[in-house]
């Protein structure tokens, strides 16, 4: 609606043409805003401090002047196109560029309200203009920056999920709805533990939590290998750093996912070429002994025959002098038995010369890889991994990627031991048993023939159809060259598999 003029109501049009009584306060109380007062035809006829000190005219040099020198020349005032046609509705307000009186532009926000006079008749204009030119330059500083952020983050290869305190997604990368099989709309606004599988999903808030409540760090700014869950069900491996960032009262929490599926792979799949290398080699060696054996035993066995046969012959002739040259045969028979089986011990401590390369190791780092490398490749979306290790178990002293072989092998007899047509658990868990640390594969599925448990561990005896019976006997030849043992346990559904090693010895204190 139409503005009073204030002046007029003050009565002081004439002796002050910027206003009077409490209208110079109300102006130098808006600082940022520049007031001007024109007549009907445009005309400058009221200049405030706060417009000389934007413009840059003092009152008595723009006094008079047309408000088109206040704006940048070329520019389509369509306020002042009002003005002069008489168009104006009673108020309007636009973006323009205006002119400070060096030349110089600058962006403002220009309302221009018509000013009512005796009998409603338009006596003039007030003309407010508030310089906004920081305000566009931040906004768009800050447009380029958000767009130039995305950029990068449609870019990198790493995936990036942000969360809030409370453990609540707030952003989700286009890497990381490719990586999980979610859209953005699917996950923001619900806790990323949607997205680990189990133990990590019900540990994760109570991970925050303690954070929150200690502020010790325990994975912030460090990078881990854990395991995601994907939409469809599947899991994977991939590499997580999270990092902390707080601002306005609030704190988020970014974490920068690497997928190492592809880097996993190849690591099973080297671990793979390893594995069957290592059956030729065992397959080479067990040929090589038994020519060993054959040619080193040849030579007693025959006598031994020999022997026996003579003093077979001589004790059917019954004649008396034949008892002697009878037990100095059997005598001979006798030492190139015990011949025999020295070449056999020795050929066995031959063998088990070979020294392992014992080094302090996390057990916990141990099964995650052996997870990794046991289940990358394999078919079984619908088996779930769990893992449950002690934090009070300690490092071990072991040959690292002899116990992985171990645990590898165990865990692809679980994941086969389960049907296909349904789903099932593989639990890896880990605990403390004096001075060695007990390790446990479990699985749930169809367990155990009572025909060969008896002798599962010993060679040449497999539950499988193909199976040659060399893996748990390797196993059982590893765990007790670490000074441990291995034992399988039938179970009402499926099969545990226990095996103990040494834990390393604790460090010497200095007092």
């Amino acid at each position: 609606m139409p503005v009073q003029d204030p002046l007029r109501a003050a009565g002081a049009i004439a002796a002050d043409p910027i206003g009077a009584g409490a209208l110079p306060s109300l102006i130098e109380a808006l600082p940022d805003h520049a007031i001007v007062r024109l007549d009907r035809q445009g005309l400058v006829n009221g200049w405030g401090k706060a417009a000389e000190l934007l413009f840059g005219w003092t009152e008595a040099e723009i006094g008079g002047q047309g408000a088109g020198r206040l704006l940048a020349p070329g520019t389509a005032a369509s306020l002042l196109d009002d003005l002069a046609s008489d168009g104006l509705a009673r108020r309007k307000t636009a973006e323009d560029l205006c002119r400070h009186k060096d030349g110089t532009c600058f962006r403002a926000i220009v309302s221009l309200t018509a000013i009512d006079g005796v009998g409603g008749a338009v006596e003039g204009y007030w003309l407010v203009v508030r310089d906004v030119t920081a305000e566009r330059a931040s906004a768009s500083s800050i447009e380029s920056s958000a767009i130039l952020l995305n950029s990068i983050l449609e870019t990198v290869p790493d995936a990036m999920i942000v969360i809030d305190d409370h453990g609540v997604i707030q952003s989700f990368s286009t890497t990381a709805q490719t990586l999980f099989g979610y859209d953005e709309a699917e996950v923001v606004g619900r806790n990323v533990s949607m997205l680990m599988p189990s133990p990590d999903r019900e540990a994760h808030d109570r991970y925050l939590s303690r954070y929150l409540d200690t502020g010790e760090r325990r994975i912030i700014g460090m990078a881990r290998r854990v395991i995601g869950l994907r939409k469809d069900g599947t899991t994977f491996a991939h590499e997580l750093a999270i990092g902390e960032a707080r601002g306005r009262g609030r704190r988020v929490f970014t974490g920068f996912i690497r997928d190492l599926t592809n880097r996993e792979s190849a690591a099973a799949q080297l671990a793979e070429l390893q594995s069957e290398l290592l059956h030729i080699s065992r397959v080479t060696a067990m040929g090589t002994m038994a020519s060993t054996l054959a040619h080193e035993l040849n030579q007693p066995v025959t006598a031994v025959a020999n022997y026996v046969e003579t003093s077979l012959a001589l004790l059917q002739e019954a004649a008396p002098d034949n008892q002697a040259i009878v037990q100095e045969a059997l005598a001979e028979a006798a030492a190139e038995a015990h011949r025999a089986g020295k070449i056999v011990r020795r050929l066995r401590d031959f063998v088990a010369r070979g020294e392992l390369d014992k080094s302090v190791e996390r057990l916990g780092d141990i099964v995650d890889d052996a997870c990794a490398l046991g289940m990358v490749g394999a078919a079984t979306p619908a088996i779930e991994i769990e893992r449950a290790i002690d934090p009070a178990t300690g490092a071990v002293l072991v040959d690292r990627v002899q116990i992985q072989q171990v645990l590898i092998n165990l865990m692809r007899n679980a994941v086969e031991s389960i049907p296909v047509d349904r789903p099932g658990v593989v639990r890896l868990t880990a605990r403390r048993q004096g001075d060695f640390a007990q390790v446990t594969v479990t699985d749930s599925g169809t367990g155990l023939d009572a025909g060969i448990a008896a002798n599962i561990f010993g060679a040449f005896a497999s539950t499988k159809r193909d199976g040659m019976g060399l893996g748990l006997s390797i196993c059982r030849t590893i765990i007790e060259a670490h000074g441990g043992r291995i034992w399988a346990e039938s179970r009402p559904v499926g099969t545990a598999f226990h095996f103990t090693i040494p834990l390393a010895p604790p460090e010497p204190r200095d007092d």
